[in-house]
């Protein structure tokens, strides 16, 4: 979304200001959640940039804001970079390797007349891959913020200075660190999806069916793979797994260890072409491929098991076994 709405308010009734928030919360939630990488801090986020947009109304109606989408934007990137400290304390007492909570867009919503929540709306607009989110999380809380906003949202680097107190040239400094730390180990391109839709059913149907020389075959030489499974549902170890070999033998050790039949749902997460596995009715798992650049092998395997980060994910039943 580009910024700067060219709306403009002179303080006004309660309703306008819900009106004026609603409006942007779409936005607000994009941004916050590329900065937190979670769905419930997000909406914390949301609830605390709420209160202090309508106890400023409360309190000083008559004075004008000229930009109320800038106005939101500001109060809800603080509030994110002030949650940033319970994050990370959270995470030093994380069982396992964390990642990110993901945004699974339901396949037949449009269709059905779903009206898309916040998280939706994401998945199909302002989408940061779960690849590039497990690389934002290397950068410092100022940094990400910078990168966030000018690189996914289009922000002048004079507009996010205001954002965060900051001078021009610190935040031009801070995005320049940013983009060469990004670069240097997310390469800027993104498979097609036919691709994608095609890469992740032949690892889909290896890895549930154990199968170690399909696994070999469409492995790169360097994959990576991350459970995430918090420390409710077993992993296969509480460090990445590099290396194809490694790789495709715990993956292939991990399905005939699970329990119970699989149906595989392909949808998109986090905007790609992946998989989403249920029991029954319940979520049991989130598969999303990284790969080559021409698409041909896997580089990384991104899987969260953490119901706790799976209970916005519902089944679809036109997308089963599809």
């Amino acid at each position: 979304m580009p910024p700067g709405s060219g709306e403009r308010w002179d303080g006004g009734s309660p309703d306008t200001a819900t009106r004026l928030f609603v409006a942007h919360r779409e936005l607000l939630f994009s941004v916050v959640y590329n900065l937190l990488g979670s769905v419930a801090d997000t909406e914390d986020v949301l609830q605390e940039t709420w209160l202090s947009w309508s106890g400023r109304n409360r309190r000083a109606p008559s004075d004008e804001v000229g930009n109320p989408r800038a106005y939101l934007v500001r109060i809800a990137v603080n509030h994110a970079l002030a949650r940033r400290a319970t994050v990370a304390s959270r995470r030093e007492t994380y069982v396992g390797p964390w990642l990110p909570e993901p945004l699974v867009a339901g396949a037949g919503d449009a269709d059905a007349g779903h009206a898309p929540d916040a998280a939706d709306h994401l998945v199909r607009s302002d989408t940061v891959s779960m690849a590039m989110l497990v690389v934002l999380e290397t950068l410092t809380p100022l940094e990400r913020a910078v990168f966030v906003l000018h690189e996914v949202f289009g922000y002048p680097h004079t507009e996010i200075a205001g954002m965060l107190d900051r001078s021009p040239a610190s935040v031009r400094q801070l995005a320049h660190r940013a983009r060469a730390h990004v670069r240097a180990r997310r390469p800027r391109y993104r498979a097609h999806p036919r691709v994608r839709r095609e890469a992740t059913e032949r690892f889909v149907s290896a890895a549930l069916g154990g199968d170690l020389r399909a696994l070999m075959e469409i492995l790169a030489p360097d994959v990576t793979v991350w459970i995430d499974g918090g420390g409710v549902r077993q992993a296969a170890g509480l460090r990445p797994v590099h290396g194809r070999e490694k790789a495709a033998r715990m993956l292939a050790g991990y399905a005939t260890r699970r329990a119970g039949h699989l149906d595989v749902h392909h949808r998109r997460v986090n905007g790609d072409e992946s998989a989403v596995l249920f029991t029954g009715e319940s979520p049991y798992a989130v598969m999303v491929l990284d790969l080559t650049p021409d698409g041909d092998r896997v580089q990384g395997v991104y899987v969260v098991t953490n119901p706790d980060k799976l209970t916005h994910v519902r089944p679809d039943e036109e997308a089963a076994g599809q």
